[in-house]
């Protein structure tokens, strides 16, 4: 009889609460890690302090892969991406601890750890395929991506050990349906943003990619205003999100910016000017005495500059 208790127990418990609050607790430096970088990225903050030296994270965040995809022209950093899941994951770790929730049934604690082990398992997976993508194709070193691989992997780690499963052969079967989807889905995208592959060439080493798209002849117009009231645009010749800011001018209006090369290997390189004026993330735009980053559409940079000519762009 007590031991019929002591198992009806165990059930309702569900998984041991001890791992799900060390799962919070990951979580919780995962969102600060991620969240970071996407404040940093989106210029929110002028820089963020990367252990080893700053230029790896600057490689590797600002690289192609840095990018999960563009919305209405604005790149949506993967970090972001990562930000969520971990958000996520905090949320469904501590749920099951809120009074009004504590007293359901075990299904709903059940559901709560097949959560947890779906967005652990798909974290894990995806991490692995961008620390390969880092070693062999970008050949930088990010500390804040290390760290979430180790993070996501923990939480995994934790998740399987501390669910709680009743049926062990459908925790792997599952885990491996899901582990191949998105191996799959990971390398397909990491081959489709791969700058290599999408014909983005360079002159030679250490120059930034051709521009290629046509300039109209309003971006033309605001190139040379920006030019000739000092404008300087801060840029490294690795960096596609200033490749993309070319693009917006378009090759005939790019080739009239004042453009800085940042990377201290670039070509024409004038990296100690972007330390003394403290430039962190790439592009850069210094306009009448002030310093921004990120990529700025051609109606933004018309108005920090005070452009007044045609705005057709």
């Amino acid at each position: 009889m007590g031991k019929a208790r002591l198992k009806s127990r165990r059930r309702q418990e569900h998984g041991s609460k001890l791992a799900r609050v060390f799962i919070g607790i990951l979580a919780t430096i995962g969102v600060i890690d991620t969240g970071s970088i996407t404040i940093q990225r989106w210029g929110w903050i002028s820089s963020i302090s990367c252990p080893g030296g700053s230029q790896g994270c600057d490689i590797v965040l600002n690289s192609a892969w840095g990018t999960a995809f563009q919305l209405n022209g604005h790149p949506i950093p993967l970090s972001l991406l990562g930000f969520l899941s971990y958000s996520a994951i905090l949320v469904i770790s501590i749920i099951p601890f809120l009074p009004l929730l504590s007293k359901s049934s075990v299904d709903f604690s059940r559901k709560a750890w097949w959560g947890l082990f779906l967005i652990s398992n798909c974290m894990t997976i995806f991490s692995f395929v961008l620390m390969g993508v880092m070693i062999f194709k970008i050949e930088a070193i990010c500390f804040f991506c290390i760290l979430s691989a180790l993070l996501s992997t923990s939480i995994l780690t934790l998740t399987i050990a501390g669910g709680g499963w009743e049926e062990r052969r459908d925790l792997i079967f599952r885990g491996i349906i899901i582990s191949t989807i998105i191996l799959l889905v990971s390398l397909i995208w990491s081959s489709y943003v791969d700058p290599d592959k999408k014909g983005k060439a360079t002159i030679n080493e250490g120059s930034a990619a051709i521009v290629s798209s046509i300039s109209s002849a309003s971006a033309t117009q605001l190139a040379e205003h920006l030019n000739k009231i000092g404008s300087v645009q801060y840029s490294a010749y690795w960096c596609p999100h200033c490749h993309d800011q070319r693009e917006l001018f378009g090759k005939e209006a790019a080739s009239k910016l004042n453009i800085i090369e940042c990377a201290e290997d670039g070509k024409n390189s004038q990296s100690e000017v972007c330390k003394a004026k403290g430039i962190n993330g790439f592009p850069s735009w210094e306009i009448n005495g002030r310093i921004e980053s990120g990529v700025k559409s051609l109606a933004e940079l018309a108005e920090w500059s005070n452009y007044k000519g045609p705005r057709d762009f």
